[in-house]
């Protein structure tokens, strides 16, 4: 339990995930610090039960700090997306970021971020794990489904994760969506559920040309060899069933104790009602 009147900062992107990190937090008795990004969290994060709630744009690192300094906060989380085009197109840095990019041999998201948290740990912020207080919502190994995936599905499976993990060890993206063991599409930038989309359309498009391929997609979507679990951490939710089944996905393969089931049961109910197979390992 934390010490009386302990701060914790949250640095907030978009979705359920910071919602379900201050309400762990505040169940376990921390006082939550929320440093909210304008352009990506939700705007009912104000109404959640935080002590305090602060607006910064992306860019704004100097400010970030001044503002856990203020509150007297020495530990944080990260949790939410932001979306990987934001970063790169919709920031303007101040000065502290903007010497902290022109520093970085590469511009992927683990080295911004990973930069990014150590400029916190020099200033007396430990960054926690993003599932530290999550850990039931981790994803346990086996079958998570009613229906157990095919042969072909499998067979998929075991593709996808080659490919994906050669992809992933250079951070351009988590997933892959495979047909019949061909790569229909590739994660970089544009994040999972426009993926599984493309891959959907692609998939539409070669059927009016009378593809051989199977219309059924098994989406794999992995953590990057080495995954740093303070930030981005692979999440699915309910979304993730929705958008696959509208591209006409029937299974999804996720890492075992390292990808965060947000909807919790909520998924699996989905996944079910879909007939989508999840696999977990």
């Amino acid at each position: 339990m934390p010490s009386q009147s302990e701060k914790l900062g949250l640095i907030a992107g978009n979705g359920k995930f910071p919602f379900l990190v201050l309400d762990a937090a505040r169940a376990q008795g921390y006082e939550v610090v929320v440093a909210a990004i304008k352009e990506e969290t939700f705007p009912e994060i104000e109404s959640h039960g935080a002590a305090s709630v602060h607006w910064l744009s992306l860019g704004e690192l100097s400010k970030l700090i001044d503002t856990f300094h203020g509150e007297g906060v020495r530990r944080a989380m990260m949790a939410g997306q932001v979306k990987h085009k934001q970063i790169f197109s919709s920031i303007r840095p101040d000065l502290r970021l903007a010497k902290l990019l022109l520093s970085l041999a590469t511009r992927n998201t683990d080295s911004l971020l990973g930069a990014i948290a150590k400029v916190l740990s020099e200033e007396g912020i430990k960054l926690e794990n993003s599932t530290w207080l999550l850990e039931p919502l981790l994803v346990k190994p086996g079958i998570l489904s009613q229906r157990t995936p095919n042969e072909q599905e499998r067979r998929n499976i075991e593709y996808g994760r080659a490919i994906a993990l050669q992809v992933a060890q250079y951070d351009i993206g988590q997933t892959v969506v495979i047909a019949e063991s061909a790569c229909i599409a590739v994660e970089a930038m544009e994040g999972t559920d426009a993926t599984i989309e493309r891959a959907g359309a692609i998939l539409r498009s070669l059927h009016g040309n009378a593809s051989t391929l199977s219309r059924a997609l098994t989406v794999v979507k992995i953590a990057k060899p080495n995954q740093d679990m303070r930030f981005d951490v692979p999440v699915i939710g309910v979304k993730t069933i929705q958008v696959m089944q509208s591209a006409a996905a029937s299974c999804l393969a996720v890492d075992a104790g390292k990808c965060l089931l947000l909807d919790g049961d909520a998924v699996i109910q989905a996944a079910n009602a879909a007939s989508v197979a999840i696999l977990a390992e």
